[in-house]
């Protein structure tokens, strides 16, 4: 409740600024809060739920995680195209503000008092290692091609993997000491669950790449306006609830196994057929014709593989384990968004060039949706030899 009343603050903050520097410095609040707020959300249903309700919860959890991404660009297009009050692009983020303070208000009464049964300090050195490890792994990405590549990149890019072997080194020290670390060496020692977070890296490395170029190709390559774009988006949306719900059913025709790896070659599949649309249509107006089927099979593939993948890497955990597991995978899910975007950046204004024109908006969306393909294909390969394992 803390994370999430922040969060509905720093949103208003957001709304209201009046130049960039406070624009960026409520973003960082909303980071620091939704950090508070997101990863509570599993352990809440790993702790609240047992047995198959709890794999239901997790799929349910999977299935709003993707509708938001994906509808959140339509109702971004809907409240522009709409200038409430002359409010413009910040009543994207003024919408947060009803909807916050009433999740508040329902929160004490729909939320249970939960309980994991132990209680442990927390690691404020290993969490000082892991997040300035990360940070210096995404933030040269982020930057670095923009300002020419400087040597101040590379020392931040360097500097990464010594903080995460430190980090693992001070884990395995703390839990030797008896105390309690950051991430549980008994969750590491789960094969299961250590693969699960590696297929859940090579996703989502491509789940935020995705709606990233996809936003910037229609709204800057082919000139739509906001709500337009919105409304192509709205194709992935639909095959994606497509999918999503009639995730039990697929997961019967596969012998009770959710079909991860098919989704995954599905998206593959999507993306290299979208690949081909644009390129033989570049240029010409059939390029949205034939994008808005492609997105809706792009769509089904994302919904075969983000709803069941939750309950497939935490379903199985203790209960104990519950709120590190689920801290784990919520870091994973965003750091990974993070280092995804950066990554296809790099790709995508590199082949864009100094000059952009529409030659070139095709030709970097193009080669970001070869990364994504390959994205799809290794998240295949990972699922079927994590299955294979198992």
């Amino acid at each position: 409740m803390l994370g999430l009343l922040l969060f509905t603050l720093a949103s208003a903050a957001w709304g209201f600024a009046p130049n960039a520097e406070l624009l960026v410095a409520a973003r960082v609040l909303q980071g620091l809060a939704g950090a508070l707020l997101q990863p509570q959300v599993l352990a809440m249903i790993g702790l609240a739920y047992t047995g198959e309700d709890r794999a239901r919860a997790f799929a349910a959890y999977g299935l709003t995680l993707g509708l938001g991404a994906t509808l959140g660009q339509l109702v971004g297009g809907l409240l522009m195209h709409a200038d409430l009050a002359g409010l413009g692009w910040r009543s994207c983020f003024l919408i947060n503000v009803p909807i916050g303070l009433l999740a508040l208000a329902l929160a004490p009464r729909v939320i249970p008092p939960l309980r994991n049964g132990s209680a442990s300090r927390l690691d404020l050195v290993g969490m000082l290692l892991v997040a300035a490890g990360s940070v210096a792994a995404v933030l040269p990405l982020v930057g670095g091609r923009e300002q020419g590549w400087p040597l101040g990149s590379w020392l931040c890019l360097a500097a990464a993997l010594p903080l995460l072997a430190a980090f693992g080194f001070q884990q395995r020290r703390l839990a030797a000491a008896g105390g309690a670390p950051l991430v549980a060496p008994a969750l590491l020692g789960n094969r299961r669950f250590v693969m699960g977070l590696i297929t859940t890296l090579a996703f989502y490395v491509g789940n935020a790449s995705l709606y990233f170029v996809l936003a910037l190709y229609l709204q800057q390559g082919l000139a739509l306006d906001p709500l337009s774009s919105g409304i192509v988006f709205t194709s992935l949306a639909i095959g994606f609830f497509a999918t999503s719900m009639a995730g039990a059913r697929l997961a019967r025709r596969f012998g009770g196994q959710p079909p991860i790896a098919l989704g995954a070659l599905v998206l593959a599949a999507g993306h290299a057929l979208q690949f081909v649309n644009v390129a033989g249509w570049a240029g010409h107006a059939h390029v949205v014709a034939w994008m808005v089927p492609l997105l809706l099979v792009q769509g089904a593939g994302l919904g075969m593989v983000m709803a069941p993948l939750v309950s497939t890497v935490l379903a199985g955990l203790p209960p104990q384990h519950a709120g590190v597991a689920s801290g784990v995978l919520s870091m994973v899910q965003q750091a990974s968004n993070a280092l995804g975007v950066a990554l296809i950046g790099i790709l995508f204004y590199g082949r864009l060039g100094s000059a952009p024109d529409a030659a070139g908006y095709d030709a970097a969306f193009g080669i970001a949706l070869v990364y994504l393909t390959v994205s799809a294909l290794v998240v295949a390969v990972l699922h079927r030899s994590a299955m294979q394992q198992h």
